[in-house]
């Protein structure tokens, strides 16, 4: 399992997380996403990719995301290259050149 910290917004209210976490679940098969913990940090706001395959891209994780009412794009080029090896490495199937672009135009959830 990967994990990288990163900032996550909340759209409505542009608050926003920047110790979020983002990573790659091997045995679940899916990218995850955790964001906005309570005052107690017991309970998050925001828990994405706890199924098995649940995203299996990463532009199935923004979108549900912003479902929600949040975004984590701009995503760090070196995390994002990160996260991608993760998932060449782990993953059961590799990720195509269409998502990646996606991903780094901000265009995937629209």
């Amino acid at each position: 399992m990967s994990r990288y910290t990163i900032t996550v917004t909340r759209t409505a209210s542009r608050d926003y997380d920047p110790d979020a976490i983002i990573g790659y679940d091997r045995p679940l098969q899916t990218f995850f996403l955790q964001a906005f913990p309570d005052a107690g940090g017991d309970n998050l706001e925001l828990w994405l990719g706890t199924d098995f395959r649940a995203f299996e891209t990463l532009s199935q994780l923004r979108a549900a995301a912003i479902a929600l009412g949040f975004d984590f794009i701009p995503l760090a080029s070196g995390i994002l290259h990160k996260l991608l090896d993760d998932h060449a490495r782990e993953a059961h199937q590799a990720v195509s050149d269409s998502i990646i672009q996606d991903v780094l135009n901000g265009t995937s959830a629209r």
